[in-house]
């Protein structure tokens, strides 16, 4: 790359960093002070995204002080929950998932008894798991089966079970296959367990003679699927 080519480039990424600050600024409560920080990580992004994610932050943040949001946003561990945060919103492709994100940053000002690093990292738990795997999270709230209907119904064509046959279509084996494999996602990330089958005279687990392995009653939210739901905004505080 030659020097004309390097300086337009330069040039580009200057005028993305400009748009960028000017829609973050839109915000009118956490504005000024998000757009100190967009110029550091955000060239080259999906910039109408990032603006969307500002609006939601502002409506968010604007409950705190002024002052409280400066001090804290000169703590490194701040900073760097934030910019996670710009970061995953660049790359968000839902309202839902920018709202999730936002309350993540909202939360992690508001909760004394969880840390910055720990807000990230729960950032980084909600960037692995998609859209659809939130929903089925979600679902494990209350597990019974009629349990929580208005949002069973509302996501009926996510969480409506599959079960795959030999006489099943194609399309049906691989909704079936996808479905399974959000819920071994959620175990594997420890957002969920098992509740195994026992055969009620023997006390003996109960094995799938298919795949060998041991028959699942239920499945529950751990600690952690709970933090992670509250923290995002599905799940109450007391809960």
């Amino acid at each position: 790359m030659n020097n004309a080519d390097r300086a337009t480039e330069l040039n580009k990424t200057d005028l993305l960093v400009s748009s960028a600050k000017s829609i973050v600024g839109i915000a009118p409560y956490v504005g000024p002070l998000l757009a100190e920080l967009v110029g550091t990580f955000i060239p080259n992004q999906r910039i109408d995204r990032l603006g969307k994610y500002a609006e939601e932050l502002d409506k968010r943040l604007s409950k705190f002080e002024q002052d409280f949001l400066k001090e804290e946003m000169c703590k490194d561990e701040c900073i760097d929950c934030f910019e996670e945060g710009f970061r995953q919103a660049t790359r968000a492709l839902s309202d839902d998932r920018r709202k999730y994100i936002a309350s993540i940053i909202e939360n992690s000002l508001s909760n004394d008894h969880i840390s910055y690093i720990e807000s990230k990292y729960l950032l980084q738990i909600l960037e692995s798991v998609n859209d659809a795997e939130v929903i089925w999270l979600r679902s494990y709230l209350d597990p019974t089966i009629e349990g929580d209907q208005e949002f069973r119904d509302k996501h009926k064509n996510i969480l409506e079970i599959v079960i795959a046959t030999f006489d099943s279509s194609q399309d049906e084996t691989d909704k079936a296959a996808l479905q399974s494999s959000y819920t071994n996602h959620l175990e594997r990330l420890g957002l969920i367990r098992p509740q195994f089958k026992v055969d009620r005279e023997t006390n003996i687990p109960e094995f799938d003679g298919t795949s060998g392995k041991q028959k699942v009653l239920f499945y529950e939210l751990t600690p952690l699927g709970r933090v992670l739901l509250r923290f995002i905004g599905l799940c109450k505080e007391e809960v």
